[in-house]
């Protein structure tokens, strides 16, 4: 059964390679766990994660569970397919997508659905393309600011448009996307500060890299006990049409988005 990716927030990155971060997934509340056999893999590696990742999803997780394969551009990405296909992943992510050929291509070989990574220009130039044979979109920070060849310690502004040019893409074609990793290990308040501007963005959710920053996501990406409670009076007030409501004018459209916020909430 493929997951419901919309009511997904936490996802967990971690290496293929590192048995004692995979124990400890399984015992976290990631609402998804992704198995790293790309950038958190050395290349001497590789081989060892693939046959790592394959074992592990085989286990029974509390959650579902990913594998993410090496680029369709590496030489290991022809044996990560096979070696998925031949596994129980429920879904797999492939990194620095620049067309929807090659999406198309682990989907159709696989059969999982798969999550796209938009990690340069040319893959978010072509996002509501790739976004066609998607299941989810996920920004790739760090690679995309390596691309877009920003200067150490760029802020997040000047990502902005790369960023919302993804969720247009994803929102267009009606697929889940989510906001890429935040570094620092040591800095929840900085990391729960990017995620609420994440949430403000428009996105599902956001990638992590630790298991500490799980709890903050989800209560970034959660509805305040106030927005809860407008949706609500909002939902019972509506006679349909254009109205007024607690000195603003909403339409239709408003109290869908509110039971949407209500549906996420018991989510």
């Amino acid at each position: 059964m493929t997951p419901d990716l919309f009511d997904k927030r936490a996802l967990l990155f971690l290496p293929a390679s590192n048995p004692r971060a995979i124990a400890k997934a399984r015992e976290s509340d990631a609402d998804l766990v992704i198995i790293d056999l790309e950038d958190a893999v050395k290349p001497e590696d590789k081989v060892a994660a693939r046959k790592a990742a394959v074992a592990a999803v085989a286990e029974d997780w509390p959650m579902p569970v990913a594998i993410r394969i090496n680029s369709p551009h590496s030489h290991w990405h022809g044996e990560d397919v096979v070696a998925v296909m031949h596994s129980k992943a429920q879904l797999v992510v492939v990194p620095r997508v620049e067309k929807k050929e090659e999406l198309g291509f682990v989907r159709n070989q696989t059969g999982r659905p798969v999550l796209a990574m938009i990690e340069t220009a040319k893959g978010v130039v072509a996002a509501h393309v790739i976004a066609h044979e998607a299941s989810a979109l996920i920004a790739g920070t760090n690679d995309l600011a390596a691309d877009l060849r920003l200067p150490p310690g760029a802020r997040r502004a000047s990502l902005q448009m790369a960023l919302q040019s993804i969720v247009l893409a994803a929102r267009a074609q009606g697929v889940a996307v989510f906001d890429g990793v935040y570094n620092r290990l040591d800095d929840e308040q900085g990391f729960l500060a990017e995620a609420m501007e994440s949430r403000m963005l428009g996105f599902d959710g956001k990638s992590l890299i630790h298991p500490n920053q799980i709890a903050p996501c989800h209560a970034a990406f959660a509805p305040t006990h106030a927005e809860i409670e407008r949706a609500e009076r909002l939902i019972a007030a509506a006679t349909g049409g254009a109205e007024r409501f607690e000195g603003e004018m909403v339409e239709q459209m408003h109290v869908d988005a509110a039971r949407r916020l209500l549906t996420r909430a018991k989510s």
